[in-house]
């Protein structure tokens, strides 16, 4: 798989830099230790509270650095990717953020973590320094097992240990709400691919129909294979061993995180999975859906649980300064609020009767219907081959309704013309012709001519639609006819529209339409069938009111 980066070794250092220059100014800043020892803390930290502490590998991001803030971390370690900080980088984390009041180590249950902060804490014990340690194990995928790692969930003893050290909690308070919490917590996993490595060779241990479930956050394989399924079937199968591993009683708090690559749709519908089941009833407080604890590129999310009182539901929701830390909801149902109801214009317009309108009406519907076979074999050559079929259908829709459409008012006809052919009509042509006598039955309704309420209409179509003439579309024929015709009558109109679709044949590259993506080779010598349409209906108005 294909990554961004420099050099290798360089990556994580970079990366935290980047973090660096984007936080707002004041709040963060990083130890004159790199790229040995990498620590990021607040720039604000005057150690006259508890400090809390935490790290692990880099790879997980936002996660760790990115919730050192006022309200939860004071400082994070970093290691190298999947790689745990070394002793003296936790120490030295230690030495920099802890005043009197002493240090919180909230240490996820890896071997590497918990041996170098465990070794790191007795060393600052022996400088003299206050310091203890909490150990978050809360995945559930292997219920058995005596050393659960720590995954996901491990945030919310981040937030928690936060609140409570902000407050100016003392170290042993602290520490035993951070412990407590750590014990209610519960967390499951499921990914689609495994994570690459940048700078390392991908292979993809999964097959094209398969996904693990019960993963931790460092590309190590789940406890078992399942099939690619549907996203309900998969959070009823995560919340049910979930709720197999909850007390059972109490309200929860859940947080929903992506693993690193789960688009934000699929993140959204997957929290309406979980938040539209049976199992809600259960969450008092939600976070997220959002990249939060990632595994790289995982294709994947996990879901993870707290158990709420009263103290860790005001610390959930308590404002704090990292922006990674997304906000805390108490669960709803989608608002939902009426839409304005429109009668269409064809069901408003009053029917009118005018003889001469209706004739050259029937006459430009008959017109283009006849015109279907032709204009499909052109628009064969030079688009999709559906043309005479879209403008046919659009005639035959206006001619059903001919006894009820208001023909003596032209501002209305128009109107009511545009309505129907937005939804009658397919493709980007209907939408045009809408547009076009949409705002030519606005500008008649302004009570100006019939030319121009035309031409208004040409102005709007050309804007929305991007054409102009010399683009090879319907344009290069309506365009010249209705400037004629607003000087010369009908039958000026109609010869310069033939002329500007004869003229599209010398025009051997489109700049709209579907032409647009043929080749030149393929234009050259084929009139455009929007222009060619345009002409024929413009000769047959002319051949009922300027017949030669």
């Amino acid at each position: 798989m294909k990554h961004f980066f420099n050099r290798r070794e360089n990556i994580v250092i970079e990366a935290l830099d980047g973090l660096l220059r984007t936080a707002a100014p004041g709040t963060l800043a990083r130890l004159d230790s790199y790229p040995d020892i990498k620590v990021i803390m607040r720039a604000d930290w005057d150690k006259s509270r508890v400090a809390v502490i935490s790290g692990g590998g880099a790879g997980h991001e936002p996660s760790h650095a990115g919730f050192v803030g006022r309200g939860m971390l004071t400082a994070a370690v970093s290691g190298e990717i999947f790689a745990s900080p070394s002793v003296d980088a936790v120490l030295t984390a230690i030495r920099a953020v802890t005043g009197a009041p002493g240090c919180l180590l909230v240490v996820k249950n890896y071997t590497g973590d918990r041996l170098n902060f465990g070794l790191a804490a007795e060393k600052a014990r022996a400088e003299g320094f206050e310091v203890l340690m909490v150990i978050v194990a809360d995945d559930i995928a292997l219920p058995d097992i005596n050393q659960p790692r720590g995954v996901a969930g491990t945030l919310f003893v981040h937030k928690i240990a936060g609140h409570l050290a902000e407050r100016g909690e003392s170290l042993a308070t602290v520490a035993a709400g951070a412990k407590a919490a750590a014990a209610d917590i519960v967390s499951l996993g499921v990914s689609y691919s495994s994570c690459s490595i940048p700078g390392r060779p991908y292979e993809d241990r999964l097959g094209e129909n398969q996904g693990e479930l019960g993963l931790g956050i460092h590309g190590e394989p789940g406890v078992e294979k399942i099939t690619v399924q549907q996203a309900d079937s998969i959070v009823s199968i995560m919340t049910e061993r979930l709720s197999a591993a909850m007390k059972p009683d109490g309200l929860y708090a859940l947080l929903i995180n992506n693993l690193g690559a789960v688009p934000p749709v699929e993140m959204s519908l997957i929290a309406n999975a979980v938040l539209s089941s049976p199992f809600a009833g259960r969450v008092a407080l939600a976070i997220g859906p959002g990249p939060m604890m990632t595994a790289l590129n995982m294709n994947g999310f996990s879901l993870s649980l707290i158990r709420l009182d009263a103290e860790r539901e005001a610390a959930l929701l308590s404002d704090v300064a990292p922006h990674a830390w997304l906000p805390a909801v108490v669960p709803h149902s989608v608002a939902i609020v009426p839409a304005p109801k429109a009668e269409s214009l064809a069901a408003t317009a009053v029917a009118s009767h005018d003889a001469e309108t209706g004739r050259v009406l029937a006459a430009i519907c008959d017109r283009l219907i006849s015109l279907e076979p032709e204009l499909n074999r052109l628009d064969a050559k030079a688009g999709d081959g559906d043309t005479g079929s879209t403008v046919a259908t659009g005639a035959r829709s206006i001619l059903a309704q001919t006894s009820s459409l208001p023909l003596a008012d032209r501002a209305a006809l128009f109107a009511v013309i545009g309505d129907t052919l937005s939804t009658a009509m397919g493709g980007s042509s209907g939408v045009l012709l809408s547009i076009f006598f949409t705002a030519a039955g606005k500008a008649s309704g302004d009570r100006r001519g019939l030319a121009a309420s035309l031409l208004a209409g040409l102005e709007r179509m050309t804007f929305y639609g991007g054409a102009h003439p010399g683009d090879r579309t319907m344009v290069d024929a309506l365009s010249p006819a209705l400037h004629a015709m607003a000087v010369g009558g009908v039958r000026a109109a109609a010869d310069a529209a033939r002329k500007g679709a004869e003229a599209t044949k010398a025009m051997r590259k489109a700049k709209a339409g579907r032409s647009a993506y043929i080749g030149e080779s393929d234009l050259d010598g084929v009139m455009d069938p929007g222009a060619h349409a345009v002409a024929e209906v413009f000769a047959a108005v002319a051949g009922i009111l300027e017949p030669a």
